[in-house]
């Protein structure tokens, strides 16, 4: 029985295929790992730290759902790395520390994927762009065609930053000349120069605008012009920790965690 064991271990391993191509779940978020996911995960066999690096967009969403992590896995610690997905794809690439990859994109998640950094992706979220202005909107802003007028200040995020390519992806479909005065690393840098007056509009996420609470005012982009893109999150190939990384995806991608993400303002892939 023994050496049978073996033999069959020896094949399943032997047969094991590294698809690259990112998942999108059919219905409602599936994980990458393990079974199916209860509505409120809890308990389990992991312990120690879990390193996830994930997108600024995600700062709200992942802080609580580390916190929840951590009640539910008592021995463990989420340790939350925000940035923009460009540049934390780049240090993932180049061996930084990490267990866990939630980005704002498909295009720097697949960068990973063909680094083989990661066997495979499944997309969690969905996040819309949304014009941020301060509070009491000085320039008078009323949508996205004021935001080519000339002398309008307006922020965005660099073009290699998911929420840059948006961006140009939304002023493209609108058929608006926009030239930003601020060029951002991440969508919370945007919504700083925002909230501080600096800039009288920003292009940020549904999200962001939603956690800034009075801060600022958010002006909604109608559909017909708007941009969306896709959360992807992956457990990292040489994770340091991949049963606690494993834990830690799945109780993203569970019902517990899709009810999180919804009430933070994204939406089902």
């Amino acid at each position: 029985m023994a050496a049978g064991l073996a033999i069959a271990l020896v094949l399943s391993a032997c047969g094991t295929s590294r698809p690259t191509a990112l998942d999108r779940p059919s219905g409602q978020s599936q994980s990458t790992a393990g079974p199916a996911a209860t509505d409120q995960p809890s308990g389990g066999e992991v312990a120690g730290t879990v390193n996830v690096f994930a997108a600024a967009s995600l700062t709200e969403t992942f802080t609580t759902l580390g916190r929840q992590f951590e009640e539910a896995h008592p021995g463990t610690k989420v340790v939350l790395n925000f940035g923009p997905s460009s540049g934390l794809a780049t240090q993932i690439n180049q061996g930084a520390p990490a267990d866990v990859f939630a980005s704002a994109s498909t295009t720097n998640m697949t960068q990973v994927l063909k680094q083989g950094n990661a066997d495979r992706a499944t997309t969690f979220a969905k996040n819309v762009m949304e014009i941020a202005i301060p509070a009491t909107n000085p320039a008078h802003v009323t949508g996205v065609d004021d935001l080519g007028r000339p002398g309008l200040k307006v922020a965005v995020c660099q073009p290699e930053v998911p929420c840059g390519v948006i961006a140009r992806r939304v002023f493209a479909k609108a058929g608006v000349n926009v030239t930003p005065v601020s060029l951002e690393t991440d969508v919370k840098s945007v919504l700083t120069k925002v909230a501080l007056g600096e800039v009288d509009a920003g292009l940020v996420y549904v999200t962001d605008v939603k956690t800034a609470g009075s801060k600022v005012a958010g002006i909604r982009i109608p559909s017909r012009v708007n941009a969306s893109t896709d959360y992807p999150i992956a457990v990292l190939k040489h994770s340091g920790n991949a049963a606690a990384a494993r834990a830690f995806t799945d109780y993203v991608l569970s019902p517990h965690g899709g009810s999180v993400m919804r009430s933070g303002g994204f939406t089902k892939p």
